[in-house]
């Protein structure tokens, strides 16, 4: 009976199980280390051909990717960086492979940059900025901004800055492929990568933080009001 009775209460001096934190957008990259590891196939590639012709920097390439996954996998990391990576580069280095250029590497990048441009300025367009939409869905904070015109405006800022962003990568690189600078290319695609991504969501950090103010004092309006 007291077996029954302690199974049914539970231990009472267990400390409740906290719940576990968001992992932040760049702990899900695979942290500061999965963003270098972003760049070393691209500087493989790079190097590679500049030295032993296309198929050495293809190689290189998706040899070095398939070395981070196995060094992730032995470390018990994530592996969903890794094989992200590892499917990027497969699939750039078949195309460049299959055209016989190596500027080609850098071609999915270039065009997915220009798609990123359009998406995040016709959001806009349409008055629903997508660092607002993205933002709080992951968050869980619903849609409650949407009807505040003053938040909507700073996701507009920080739409639009993400639109800049990709729009530049494209222009860059779109004319350092019309100009072969292989080399050039691959320093852009590292430099215009992750840093000014990471611009790009301080701004949308600012925007988020000046939106959630302006919804608490809303709310506390109208809980005082109440």
């Amino acid at each position: 009976m007291n077996d029954v009775k302690h199974q049914a209460t539970g231990n009472p001096t267990a400390a409740p199980t906290a719940p576990r934190a968001r992992p932040t957008a760049l702990e899900q990259a695979g942290g500061t280390k999965g963003l270098v590891y972003a760049a070393l196939p691209v500087v493989a590639f790079v190097l590679a051909n500049n030295y032993r012709g296309l198929r050495a920097g293809v190689t290189a390439a998706v040899v070095v990717a398939v070395a981070i996954a196995i060094e992730r996998l032995l470390r018990k990391e994530s592996l969903q960086p890794a094989l992200g990576g590892l499917f990027g580069v497969a699939i750039a280095a078949g195309i460049s492979w299959y055209t016989g250029s190596a500027k080609d590497y850098f071609l999915i990048g270039i065009w997915a940059s220009l798609a990123g441009a359009v998406v995040f300025l016709a959001s806009v367009l349409v008055r629903r900025p997508l660092a607002g939409v993205l933002w709080n869905s992951v968050t869980g904070k619903g849609g409650a901004w949407r009807a505040d015109r003053r938040s909507r405006r700073y996701y507009d800022i920080a739409t639009l800055t993400l639109a800049a962003i990709f729009a530049a990568r494209f222009a860059v690189q779109q004319y350092l492929y019309e100009s072969d600078e292989v080399g050039s290319l691959g320093f852009a695609k590292i430099i215009m990568g992750y840093p000014l991504l990471a611009v790009g969501l301080l701004v949308v950090a600012w925007a988020a933080r000046l939106s959630d103010k302006r919804l608490k004092a809303a709310g506390a309006r109208s809980t005082g009001r109440a």
